[in-house]
């Protein structure tokens, strides 16, 4: 688990989610580790193809069992396809097969971009805690522990208060996110994945 910053207690916690079925599982599991506290679900739209999926499938998944008593989504803008260029698979919304090369996969910056506006929304909301999903193997350079631990002190300076970022599924492969979440209730036939969310 990577967690960096200390945060005020009972302030509560974000949770970054997209309708996928490694964040619908972590915020399963925030919200019983957290019982009692503020647990706000937070989604990014940044202009790519899939999003109106994600954005209903995360609707389904949040009025079932495992999420009574989390708050509403927020769902934030920040737009990035005048970064992206249309070509770009993920603003065309043909991913690359299952088993593409990592660096055809990736979005340069996501992270980066899911962190900046949820730590800005959530100092505004006097939340502290923000959780991030990646897992084991993620070969991303924005999902690595270095990344995180830079990420939260930047926030918590540039916002002058406390921000927190936890990645309590780095060290688990998909194998055993599926397992909690079928140990949490999580209805794992409501999560989308995240190469293909549409299909």
């Amino acid at each position: 688990r990577i967690v960096v910053a200390r945060s005020n207690v009972g302030q509560g916690a974000a949770v970054l989610c997209s309708g996928g079925l490694d964040s619908a599982v972590l915020l399963a599991d925030v919200a019983r580790r957290e019982a009692g506290s503020r647990i706000l679900p937070i989604y990014v739209s940044g202009g790519l193809a899939w999003e109106a999926e994600e954005i209903a499938m995360l609707d389904r998944l949040l009025a079932t069992p495992p999420f009574r008593g989390v708050l509403p989504l927020a769902t934030l803008r920040f737009d990035m396809r005048d970064v992206y260029p249309p070509t770009h698979w993920a603003i065309r919304g043909e991913p690359p097969g299952f088993d593409t090369p990592d660096e055809d996969v990736y979005l340069e910056g996501r992270n980066i971009v899911l962190l900046t506006k949820a730590a800005v929304f959530m100092a505004r909301a006097r939340l502290t805690r923000l959780y991030i999903g990646p897992l084991a193997g993620n070969p991303f350079p924005d999902a690595t522990p270095e990344f995180f631990a830079t990420m939260a002190r930047a926030l918590s300076l540039g916002l002058a208060t406390t921000i927190e970022v936890a990645a309590p599924f780095a060290a688990m492969d998909k194998a055993e996110v599926i397992g909690r979440g079928r140990t949490l209730g999580v209805p794992l036939e409501l999560t989308l994945s995240c190469m293909q969310p549409a299909g």
